[in-house]
């Protein structure tokens, strides 16, 4: 069985972050693996560009970051294992994959859990009809395969994700009739909103999603508006005659992995709900598996890269290529790019993410 010294589980911003760094540092044998055919994750979808400074790679094309990134993890000579399913985690850190027609086994010293997250949906009404579809999933189909998911779209969400592919879908030639969100204010970056306000497509804030009509596929679509305690009022519902419903309504962690490992969680309803509690080092309550990137807590692909940098450093300190004290410098180095992404607005963000490391040796309210 292969033994690694730095096993990442996730080819994102976040997985490939955390073997860079290790690999800088002088981490031996680090080995990437990714179920996508290609490194990336998030950002092969992204063609809008970063914001941030120099470390978060700001200026660039998501899709252009992940290039540069996948790049580089060729030339510091990481082994990447493209199209494998990590399916468990077992003692001994011993991680069990499925490659190439056939189950394999490995051992690492360290594992980093960057495995992203999975899209959250909404129950109402015909909402299994063909066409109601998640913003990424419509992401993957415009961006990367070059198909546009549909001509008359309703957004139900206004966080940044919401209003960026509401923008593509525009760029793609697709009319968005109304981006709508049950939040009384809009979720995401004015500067988002903006584009597409200024394209002539309205943004309903206090509104829900009441029903989606159609026999064999999406039709239409009736909205109602709600009162401050988000409950429908009467007589306020709008129909809009849509081929397609796209939900941007949150992420969820995926830390089934996390699970299997036996960390501790805790729920957080600010990042995403259940997820893995972690030190100042991105290290889980079970030594030697960190977890970074949204399957830690739902943030921007921007903190992924910086939690995912400040994990890769910790696992070579752990493993004795950084000292203690210039480990710790250049873990205040990256968590300083996380300011950015943790104040004024999103200042919760930094208050959640204290609650997930104070808990790291496990208090009231924290899961086994």
């Amino acid at each position: 069985m292969e033994t690694y010294e730095f096993a990442v589980v996730g080819g994102g911003p976040a997985g490939m972050s955390g073997a860079i760094e290790a690999a800088k540092a002088g981490v031996q044998k680090i080995a990437i693996f990714d179920e996508n055919p290609t490194l990336g994750g998030q950002l092969v979808k992204q063609t809008h560009k970063f914001f941030g400074g120099r470390e978060h790679r700001a200026g660039k094309r998501g899709i252009d970051i992940a290039s540069a990134m996948a790049k580089e993890c060729h030339g510091l000579g990481i082994d990447v294992m493209k199209d494998t399913v990590v399916w468990g985690i077992f003692k001994g850190n011993t991680v069990a994959l499925y490659n190439e027609g056939k189950a394999q086994r490995l051992t690492a010293k360290a594992i980093l859990l960057a495995t992203g997250a999975s899209e959250n949906n909404i129950a109402c009404p015909g909402w299994t009809l063909p066409g109601v579809l998640g913003a990424g999933g419509i992401q993957t189909m415009m961006n990367v395969h070059r198909v546009l998911p549909g001509n008359r779209i309703l957004m139900v969400g206004s966080g940044n994700v919401g209003l960026i592919v509401s923008y593509q879908l525009l760029q793609a030639g697709a009319k968005v009739v109304a981006v709508i969100d049950i939040l009384p204010r809009i979720g995401g970056y004015g500067v988002h909103a903006s584009k597409i306000t200024r394209l002539s497509v309205p943004i309903l804030t206090s509104h829900s999603l009441k029903e989606i009509i159609g026999k064999d596929r999406v039709e239409a679509a009736v909205i109602i508006k709600v009162d401050s305690k988000n409950k429908p009022i009467p007589g306020t519902e709008q129909r809009f005659d849509v081929d397609t419903v796209c939900l941007s309504v949150g992420l969820s962690p995926l830390a089934e992995l996390a699970w299997m490992c036996g960390c501790k969680f805790l729920y957080v309803p600010e990042l995403g709900g259940w997820m893995p509690c972690r030190s100042e080092k991105m290290e889980t309550s079970v030594p030697g598996i960190y977890v970074a990137g949204d399957g830690g807590g739902i943030e921007e692909a921007s903190t992924a890269m910086m939690t995912g940098a400040i994990a890769g450093i910790a696992v070579a300190e752990s493993l004795g290529y950084l000292t203690k004290e210039r480990s710790e410098e250049l873990r205040k180095e990256k968590t300083k790019g996380l300011d950015p992404f943790r104040c004024k607005d999103f200042g919760f963000r930094r208050v959640a993410n204290e609650k997930l490391i104070e808990n790291i040796i496990g208090s009231k309210g924290v899961r086994e």
